[in-house]
């Protein structure tokens, strides 16, 4: 293979396989209605643009759904292999910019992506209550000038003005002690 070939990791991922670990980690126990959470469910074909993605009836309430109808992945024209990968580089830290890229889409796309991702990750996750002595290590509070933007801007100004005469300082103070070595 070349060096200039690029490689599109999406397509390296099996649909089939992203199907069935969505349905182990969805229905550990067997396949359940999602209107009644009945058990007496029946396949009931394949949708027709992606073979693997199983339709299934309840034979309770007779409802239809399929392995995502009812998950944050459901209703999205990105296949699921796509949306695997997307929630593998946020795991790995990587910007919105880096997976758009690596997955060959646009920004735009990615940051829908990511963020219908974190906020189906966060309305999942369990609360967490703290108890008995907690520490932090660090902790940045800004106090802002809530109603008098002014007085934070002359600050900021005063900030930069006296950056610049300490590097003026610094710069002049090299250049002297490099004439003295000499």
């Amino acid at each position: 293979m070349a060096a200039s070939e690029l490689i599109n990791l999406a397509s390296l991922i099996d649909d089939g396989r992203c199907y069935e670990l969505i349905r182990q980690h969805r229905w550990p126990d067997g396949v359940r209605c999602p209107g009644c959470s009945g058990h007496s469910v029946i396949r009931d074909g394949h949708d027709e643009t992606q073979r693997q993605r199983q339709r299934y009836r309840c034979k309770g309430c007779g409802g239809r759904f399929d392995d995502l109808t009812g998950t944050i992945l459901a209703g999205h024209h990105q296949p699921l292999r796509v949306w695997v990968l997307c929630l593998y580089f946020m795991g790995l830290n990587l910007s919105n910019l880096q997976i758009a890229r690596e997955l060959d889409l646009n920004e735009d796309d990615v940051q829908a992506m990511t963020s219908c991702l974190r906020e189906g990750l966060v309305a999942k996750a369990p609360e967490v209550k703290l108890k008995g002595l907690v520490e932090i290590d660090e902790v940045y509070v800004v106090a802002g000038h809530k109603g008098n933007p002014a007085a934070t801007q002359k600050k900021a100004a005063r900030g930069v003005a006296g950056a610049s005469r300490e590097r003026r300082a610094a710069a002049l103070w090299k250049r002297r002690s490099h004439r003295s070595s000499e």
